[in-house]
Protein backbone atom coordinates (compact mmCIF):
# COMPACT_ATOMS: atom_id res chain seq x y z
CA UNK A 1 0.00 0.00 0.00
CA UNK A 2 2.70 2.62 0.89
CA UNK A 3 4.46 1.60 -2.39
CA UNK A 4 1.16 2.50 -4.45
CA UNK A 5 0.36 5.73 -2.18
CA UNK A 6 4.19 6.81 -3.59
CA UNK A 7 3.59 6.05 -6.74
CA UNK A 8 0.28 7.66 -6.86
CA UNK A 9 1.53 10.79 -5.10
CA UNK A 10 4.38 11.13 -7.84
CA UNK A 11 2.02 10.80 -10.67
CA UNK A 12 -0.30 13.22 -9.07
CA UNK A 13 2.85 15.65 -8.68
CA UNK A 14 4.11 14.89 -12.61
CA UNK A 15 0.34 15.70 -13.66
CA UNK A 16 0.49 19.05 -11.88
CA UNK A 17 3.96 20.14 -13.04
CA UNK A 18 2.75 18.99 -16.63
CA UNK A 19 -0.60 21.09 -16.24
CA UNK A 20 1.80 24.31 -14.69
CA UNK A 21 4.34 24.33 -17.52
CA UNK A 22 1.52 23.88 -20.15
CA UNK A 23 -0.31 26.69 -18.70
CA UNK A 24 2.85 28.94 -18.34
CA UNK A 25 3.72 28.43 -21.71
CA UNK A 26 0.20 28.98 -23.57
CA UNK A 27 -0.22 32.61 -21.43
CA UNK A 28 3.70 33.57 -22.76
CA UNK A 29 4.26 31.53 -25.84
CA UNK A 30 1.00 30.57 -27.19
CA UNK A 31 -0.96 33.72 -26.79
CA UNK A 32 1.57 36.21 -27.61
CA UNK A 33 3.36 35.03 -30.99
CA UNK A 34 2.08 33.39 -34.56
CA UNK A 35 2.44 30.04 -36.17
CA UNK A 36 6.07 29.53 -37.00
CA UNK A 37 7.09 32.10 -35.24
CA UNK A 38 11.14 31.97 -33.84
CA UNK A 39 10.32 33.37 -30.81
CA UNK A 40 7.42 30.47 -30.31
CA UNK A 41 10.23 27.96 -31.56
CA UNK A 42 12.49 29.03 -29.06
CA UNK A 43 9.41 28.94 -26.26
CA UNK A 44 8.67 26.08 -26.58
CA UNK A 45 11.95 24.51 -26.65
CA UNK A 46 12.72 26.40 -23.72
CA UNK A 47 9.12 24.67 -22.31
CA UNK A 48 10.66 21.34 -22.73
CA UNK A 49 14.31 21.86 -22.07
CA UNK A 50 13.92 24.34 -18.58
CA UNK A 51 11.51 21.71 -16.42
CA UNK A 52 14.10 18.96 -17.83
CA UNK A 53 17.22 20.27 -16.18
CA UNK A 54 15.27 21.01 -12.79
CA UNK A 55 14.67 17.15 -13.06
CA UNK A 56 18.32 16.95 -13.50
CA UNK A 57 19.12 19.06 -10.56
CA UNK A 58 16.66 17.36 -7.98
CA UNK A 59 18.02 13.99 -8.93
CA UNK A 60 21.60 14.42 -9.71
CA UNK A 61 22.64 14.10 -6.30
CA UNK A 62 20.48 11.66 -4.46
CA UNK A 63 21.85 9.60 -7.77
CA UNK A 64 25.16 9.72 -7.04
CA UNK A 65 26.27 11.78 -10.32
CA UNK A 66 29.75 13.45 -10.73
CA UNK A 67 29.77 17.30 -8.21
CA UNK A 68 30.68 18.71 -11.61
CA UNK A 69 27.59 17.50 -13.37
CA UNK A 70 25.80 19.10 -10.41
CA UNK A 71 26.84 22.40 -10.27
CA UNK A 72 26.24 22.07 -14.03
CA UNK A 73 22.82 21.44 -14.01
CA UNK A 74 21.96 23.14 -10.19
CA UNK A 75 21.72 26.87 -11.51
CA UNK A 76 19.94 26.61 -14.82
CA UNK A 77 17.70 23.82 -12.90
CA UNK A 78 16.97 25.30 -9.44
CA UNK A 79 16.21 28.69 -10.50
CA UNK A 80 13.48 27.60 -13.11
CA UNK A 81 11.58 26.05 -10.41
CA UNK A 82 11.95 29.59 -8.54
CA UNK A 83 11.12 31.39 -11.57
CA UNK A 84 7.95 28.78 -12.59
CA UNK A 85 6.56 29.65 -9.01
CA UNK A 86 6.65 33.49 -9.28
CA UNK A 87 5.86 33.17 -13.26
CA UNK A 88 2.47 31.01 -12.52
CA UNK A 89 1.75 33.64 -9.45
CA UNK A 90 2.12 36.78 -11.71
CA UNK A 91 -0.03 35.16 -14.51
CA UNK A 92 -2.90 34.14 -12.30
CA UNK A 93 -3.15 37.36 -10.91
CA UNK A 94 -2.91 38.56 -14.84
CA UNK A 95 -5.87 36.30 -15.12
CA UNK A 96 -8.04 39.29 -12.75
CA UNK A 97 -6.67 42.53 -15.25
CA UNK A 98 -7.07 40.54 -18.45
CA UNK A 99 -11.42 41.31 -18.81
CA UNK A 100 -11.16 44.71 -17.60
CA UNK A 101 -8.25 45.37 -20.05
CA UNK A 102 -10.27 44.46 -22.47
CA UNK A 103 -13.40 46.46 -21.66
CA UNK A 104 -11.00 49.60 -21.26
CA UNK A 105 -9.72 48.95 -24.68
CA UNK A 106 -13.18 48.31 -26.26
CA UNK A 107 -14.80 51.49 -24.51
CA UNK A 108 -12.04 53.67 -25.91
CA UNK A 109 -12.10 51.94 -29.48
CA UNK A 110 -15.82 52.46 -29.53
CA UNK A 111 -14.62 56.13 -28.71
CA UNK A 112 -12.14 56.79 -31.17
CA UNK A 113 -9.42 57.02 -29.01
CA UNK A 114 -7.25 54.02 -29.82
CA UNK A 115 -5.98 52.24 -32.77
CA UNK A 116 -6.00 49.18 -31.33
CA UNK A 117 -8.93 47.65 -33.26
CA UNK A 118 -10.64 43.66 -33.57
CA UNK A 119 -9.73 43.31 -37.20
CA UNK A 120 -6.38 42.92 -38.13
CA UNK A 121 -6.81 45.44 -41.34
CA UNK A 122 -9.70 48.00 -42.07
CA UNK A 123 -11.52 48.93 -44.60
CA UNK A 124 -10.13 51.51 -46.72
CA UNK A 125 -11.90 54.93 -46.86
CA UNK A 126 -13.93 55.63 -50.34
CA UNK A 127 -11.72 57.61 -52.55
CA UNK A 128 -13.37 61.64 -52.10
CA UNK A 129 -15.41 62.83 -55.31
CA UNK A 130 -13.37 65.33 -57.14
CA UNK A 131 -15.48 68.72 -58.06
CA UNK A 132 -16.20 69.88 -61.31
CA UNK A 133 -12.74 71.97 -62.42
CA UNK A 134 -11.04 71.08 -60.04
CA UNK A 135 -7.99 69.48 -61.68
CA UNK A 136 -6.60 65.76 -61.08
CA UNK A 137 -8.14 64.02 -58.25
CA UNK A 138 -5.90 63.36 -55.73
CA UNK A 139 -3.33 60.14 -55.37
CA UNK A 140 -5.01 57.71 -52.73
CA UNK A 141 -2.90 57.68 -49.56
CA UNK A 142 -1.19 54.03 -48.99
CA UNK A 143 -3.19 52.10 -46.30
CA UNK A 144 -1.98 52.16 -43.27
CA UNK A 145 -0.57 48.97 -41.50
CA UNK A 146 -2.68 46.37 -39.84
CA UNK A 147 -2.58 47.31 -35.54
CA UNK A 148 -2.80 43.98 -33.37
CA UNK A 149 -5.99 42.42 -32.18
CA UNK A 150 -7.55 43.47 -29.07
CA UNK A 151 -7.30 39.90 -27.78
CA UNK A 152 -3.47 39.53 -29.04
CA UNK A 153 -2.52 43.47 -27.80
CA UNK A 154 -4.07 41.96 -24.00
CA UNK A 155 -2.18 38.47 -24.26
CA UNK A 156 0.75 40.50 -24.76
CA UNK A 157 0.73 43.01 -22.12
CA UNK A 158 -0.69 41.05 -19.43
CA UNK A 159 2.31 38.08 -20.81
CA UNK A 160 4.93 40.66 -20.72
CA UNK A 161 4.12 42.44 -17.40
CA UNK A 162 4.15 38.97 -15.82
CA UNK A 163 7.52 37.97 -17.44
CA UNK A 164 8.47 41.25 -15.91
CA UNK A 165 7.33 40.73 -12.32
CA UNK A 166 7.75 37.15 -11.84
CA UNK A 167 11.46 37.15 -13.45
CA UNK A 168 12.27 39.97 -11.39
CA UNK A 169 11.18 38.91 -7.97
CA UNK A 170 13.58 35.66 -8.80
CA UNK A 171 16.45 37.80 -9.89
CA UNK A 172 16.22 39.99 -6.58
CA UNK A 173 15.53 36.86 -4.24
CA UNK A 174 18.87 35.25 -5.90
CA UNK A 175 20.97 38.97 -5.57
CA UNK A 176 19.99 38.77 -1.86
CA UNK A 177 21.30 35.04 -1.04
CA UNK A 178 24.42 35.76 -2.99
CA UNK A 179 24.98 39.04 -1.29
CA UNK A 180 24.82 36.73 1.81
CA UNK A 181 23.26 36.97 5.17
CA UNK A 182 22.26 40.10 7.14
CA UNK A 183 23.37 40.36 11.19
CA UNK A 184 20.26 40.63 13.35
CA UNK A 185 19.83 41.16 17.09
CA UNK A 186 17.68 39.62 19.85
CA UNK A 187 18.01 39.99 23.55
CA UNK A 188 16.58 37.34 25.37
CA UNK A 189 16.30 37.81 29.43
CA UNK A 190 16.64 34.06 31.21
CA UNK A 191 15.64 33.67 34.58
CA UNK A 192 18.63 31.59 35.99
CA UNK A 193 21.22 33.29 34.22
CA UNK A 194 23.75 34.66 36.49
CA UNK A 195 24.72 38.14 37.04
CA UNK A 196 28.30 36.95 35.69
CA UNK A 197 26.96 35.91 32.31
CA UNK A 198 24.81 39.44 31.25
CA UNK A 199 25.76 40.73 28.04
CA UNK A 200 27.23 37.28 26.56
CA UNK A 201 26.04 37.09 23.32
CA UNK A 202 25.85 34.27 21.14
CA UNK A 203 26.04 33.98 17.28
CA UNK A 204 23.51 31.81 16.08
CA UNK A 205 23.95 30.56 12.54
CA UNK A 206 21.76 27.65 10.25
CA UNK A 207 21.21 26.30 7.26
CA UNK A 208 24.00 27.59 5.35
CA UNK A 209 23.75 24.96 2.98
CA UNK A 210 26.92 24.18 0.90
CA UNK A 211 26.08 22.36 -2.05
CA UNK A 212 26.32 22.83 -5.75
CA UNK A 213 25.56 26.22 -6.13
CA UNK A 214 26.48 27.88 -2.67
CA UNK A 215 30.36 26.79 -1.96
CA UNK A 216 33.81 28.32 -0.47
CA UNK A 217 33.06 32.29 -1.16
CA UNK A 218 29.49 31.66 0.90
CA UNK A 219 31.42 30.34 3.77
CA UNK A 220 33.78 32.61 3.66
CA UNK A 221 31.19 35.77 3.58
CA UNK A 222 29.23 34.49 6.64
CA UNK A 223 32.62 33.50 8.95
CA UNK A 224 33.13 36.83 7.95
CA UNK A 225 30.00 37.97 8.91
CA UNK A 226 30.01 36.40 12.46
CA UNK A 227 33.35 37.35 13.18
CA UNK A 228 32.32 41.26 12.50
CA UNK A 229 30.08 40.60 15.54
CA UNK A 230 33.11 39.73 17.84
CA UNK A 231 30.57 36.98 19.64
CA UNK A 232 31.29 35.29 23.28
CA UNK A 233 30.64 31.90 20.92
CA UNK A 234 29.23 30.72 17.75
CA UNK A 235 26.16 27.99 17.55
CA UNK A 236 26.19 26.21 14.19
CA UNK A 237 22.91 24.38 14.47
CA UNK A 238 22.26 22.35 11.54
CA UNK A 239 21.99 22.08 7.77
CA UNK A 240 25.71 22.98 6.90
CA UNK A 241 25.75 20.56 3.76
CA UNK A 242 24.21 19.20 0.75
CA UNK A 243 26.80 16.98 -0.22
CA UNK A 244 29.73 14.56 0.82
CA UNK A 245 33.24 15.62 2.20
CA UNK A 246 35.01 14.88 -0.65
CA UNK A 247 32.74 17.08 -2.57
CA UNK A 248 32.08 20.08 -0.20
CA UNK A 249 35.34 20.00 2.27
CA UNK A 250 37.34 22.79 0.71
CA UNK A 251 34.05 24.40 0.48
CA UNK A 252 33.32 24.71 4.05
CA UNK A 253 37.11 25.13 4.83
CA UNK A 254 36.61 28.80 5.84
CA UNK A 255 34.53 27.24 8.85
CA UNK A 256 38.36 27.13 10.34
CA UNK A 257 38.32 30.66 10.95
CA UNK A 258 35.65 31.02 12.93
CA UNK A 259 36.29 33.01 16.31
CA UNK A 260 34.80 33.83 19.63
CA UNK A 261 36.32 33.52 23.11
CA UNK A 262 34.24 30.53 24.06
CA UNK A 263 34.33 28.37 20.75
CA UNK A 264 31.92 27.13 18.01
CA UNK A 265 29.47 24.73 18.74
CA UNK A 266 27.92 22.00 15.85
CA UNK A 267 24.92 20.34 15.68
CA UNK A 268 23.27 18.10 12.94
CA UNK A 269 20.54 18.61 10.51
CA UNK A 270 18.23 16.81 8.78
CA UNK A 271 20.28 17.49 5.43
CA UNK A 272 23.66 15.79 7.23
CA UNK A 273 21.97 12.70 7.57
CA UNK A 274 21.49 12.79 3.74
CA UNK A 275 24.91 13.61 3.10
CA UNK A 276 27.14 11.21 5.06
CA UNK A 277 26.41 12.71 8.94
CA UNK A 278 29.61 10.52 10.72
CA UNK A 279 32.12 12.00 8.21
CA UNK A 280 30.88 15.69 8.78
CA UNK A 281 30.63 15.59 12.05
CA UNK A 282 34.74 14.30 11.90
CA UNK A 283 35.57 17.34 9.47
CA UNK A 284 33.98 20.30 11.90
CA UNK A 285 35.75 19.09 14.49
CA UNK A 286 38.77 19.04 12.34
CA UNK A 287 38.13 22.65 11.45
CA UNK A 288 38.29 23.42 15.14
CA UNK A 289 34.04 23.30 15.38
CA UNK A 290 33.04 21.22 18.62
CA UNK A 291 30.05 18.61 17.80
CA UNK A 292 27.37 18.32 20.22
CA UNK A 293 26.11 15.02 19.96
CA UNK A 294 23.44 14.70 22.35
CA UNK A 295 26.11 16.18 24.80
CA UNK A 296 26.60 19.63 27.12
CA UNK A 297 29.27 21.35 28.36
CA UNK A 298 29.17 24.29 31.00
CA UNK A 299 30.24 27.53 29.47
CA UNK A 300 29.85 30.99 30.19
CA UNK A 301 27.80 31.19 33.38
CA UNK A 302 25.38 28.23 31.77
CA UNK A 303 25.08 25.07 30.23
CA UNK A 304 25.15 24.32 26.38
CA UNK A 305 23.31 21.38 25.05
CA UNK A 306 22.60 20.13 21.65
CA UNK A 307 21.05 17.29 20.27
CA UNK A 308 21.07 15.31 16.94
CA UNK A 309 18.56 16.18 14.71
CA UNK A 310 15.23 13.76 14.23
CA UNK A 311 16.54 12.89 10.52
CA UNK A 312 19.25 10.75 12.29
CA UNK A 313 16.38 8.41 14.41
CA UNK A 314 16.61 6.38 11.20
CA UNK A 315 20.44 5.82 11.75
CA UNK A 316 20.08 5.17 15.03
CA UNK A 317 21.11 8.29 16.13
CA UNK A 318 18.34 10.70 16.80
CA UNK A 319 17.78 13.21 19.55
CA UNK A 320 18.46 11.71 22.78
CA UNK A 321 17.47 14.83 25.62
CA UNK A 322 17.80 12.32 28.46
CA UNK A 323 21.43 11.91 27.76
CA UNK A 324 22.14 15.43 26.83
CA UNK A 325 20.04 16.79 29.80
CA UNK A 326 19.59 14.04 31.87
CA UNK A 327 21.94 14.80 34.88
CA UNK A 328 22.31 18.40 34.74
CA UNK A 329 22.01 20.71 38.08
CA UNK A 330 18.82 22.08 37.52
CA UNK A 331 19.99 25.68 39.30
CA UNK A 332 22.05 26.43 35.70
CA UNK A 333 20.71 28.06 32.91
CA UNK A 334 20.27 26.00 29.94
CA UNK A 335 20.21 26.95 25.98
CA UNK A 336 20.10 24.15 23.89
CA UNK A 337 21.31 23.44 20.13
CA UNK A 338 18.58 21.69 18.42
CA UNK A 339 18.16 21.74 14.98
CA UNK A 340 14.43 21.55 13.68
CA UNK A 341 11.79 23.62 16.36
CA UNK A 342 8.91 20.83 16.23
CA UNK A 343 11.43 19.13 19.60
CA UNK A 344 10.26 22.24 21.55
CA UNK A 345 7.98 19.82 23.84
CA UNK A 346 10.89 17.88 25.04
CA UNK A 347 12.55 20.87 25.82
CA UNK A 348 9.63 22.03 27.70
CA UNK A 349 9.60 19.00 29.43
CA UNK A 350 13.47 18.73 30.34
CA UNK A 351 13.31 22.35 31.51
CA UNK A 352 15.23 24.24 28.50
CA UNK A 353 15.26 27.77 29.37
CA UNK A 354 16.55 28.97 25.25
CA UNK A 355 16.47 26.59 21.85
CA UNK A 356 18.07 27.86 19.28
CA UNK A 357 16.38 26.18 16.15
CA UNK A 358 16.74 26.88 12.33
CA UNK A 359 15.46 24.39 9.84
CA UNK A 360 12.50 26.18 8.49
CA UNK A 361 14.63 29.25 6.46
CA UNK A 362 11.17 31.66 7.52
CA UNK A 363 9.41 29.93 4.29
CA UNK A 364 12.12 31.12 2.21
CA UNK A 365 9.96 31.24 -0.93
CA UNK A 366 6.35 33.43 0.00
CA UNK A 367 3.87 32.22 0.06
CA UNK A 368 5.84 28.71 1.43
CA UNK A 369 5.84 30.30 5.05
CA UNK A 370 2.51 29.51 5.11
CA UNK A 371 3.14 25.79 4.43
CA UNK A 372 6.03 26.14 7.20
CA UNK A 373 3.52 27.33 9.50
CA UNK A 374 1.69 24.03 9.14
CA UNK A 375 4.72 21.46 10.69
CA UNK A 376 6.30 24.10 12.83
CA UNK A 377 5.78 25.39 16.06
CA UNK A 378 7.83 28.86 14.82
CA UNK A 379 8.89 29.66 11.63
CA UNK A 380 10.97 32.12 12.51
CA UNK A 381 11.83 35.12 15.66
CA UNK A 382 11.18 34.44 19.50
CA UNK A 383 8.46 32.96 21.27
CA UNK A 384 7.77 31.19 24.47
CA UNK A 385 6.50 27.65 25.64
CA UNK A 386 5.75 27.57 29.19
CA UNK A 387 9.08 28.49 30.99
CA UNK A 388 11.08 27.54 27.33
CA UNK A 389 11.62 30.14 24.72
CA UNK A 390 12.19 29.32 21.29
CA UNK A 391 14.13 31.06 18.59
CA UNK A 392 14.44 30.27 15.22
CA UNK A 393 16.76 31.75 12.73
CA UNK A 394 16.01 32.10 8.69
CA UNK A 395 19.06 30.51 8.39
CA UNK A 396 22.77 31.60 6.29
CA UNK A 397 21.87 29.77 3.15
CA UNK A 398 19.26 28.46 0.90
CA UNK A 399 18.06 25.22 -0.32
CA UNK A 400 17.71 24.06 -3.93
CA UNK A 401 16.60 27.50 -5.47
CA UNK A 402 19.34 29.87 -4.57
CA UNK A 403 16.34 32.60 -3.82
CA UNK A 404 14.82 33.96 -0.99
CA UNK A 405 11.40 36.00 -1.57
CA UNK A 406 9.98 37.22 1.76
CA UNK A 407 12.25 35.74 4.05
CA UNK A 408 15.87 36.97 3.79
CA UNK A 409 18.65 35.31 5.40
CA UNK A 410 20.34 36.27 8.51
CA UNK A 411 22.81 35.45 10.90
CA UNK A 412 21.40 36.51 14.59
CA UNK A 413 23.11 37.44 17.83
CA UNK A 414 21.35 36.68 20.58
CA UNK A 415 22.33 38.12 24.04
CA UNK A 416 21.28 36.64 27.08
CA UNK A 417 20.42 39.01 29.58
CA UNK A 418 20.35 38.02 33.59
CA UNK A 419 17.17 39.22 35.07
CA UNK A 420 19.95 39.64 38.41
CA UNK A 421 21.56 42.30 36.77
Amino acid sequence: MRVVGAVLAVLVVLALLVAVHRYVWRRLVGDTTGQGSPWRRAGTIAAYALPLLSVGALVAGPAGAPFAVQRVLAWPGYLWLAALLYLTLALLVGEAVRPLLRRWLARRAAAGETPVREAAVREPAPLPVPAPDAGPAPEPAAPSLPAPSRRLFVARAVGGAAAVAGLGTVGYGTYGVLRGPRVKRVTVPLARLPRSAHGFRIAVVSDIHLGPILGRSHAQRIVDAVNRTQPDLVAVVGDLVDGSVADLGPAAEPLARLRARHGAFFVTGNHEYYSGAAQWVDHVRELGLHPLENARVETGGFDLAGVNDIGGESEGQGPDFARALGDRDPARAVVLMAHQPVVIDEAVEHGVDLQLSGHTHGGQLWPGNYIAELSNPTVAGLERYGDTQLYVTRGAGAWGPPVRVGAPSDITVVELASRQA
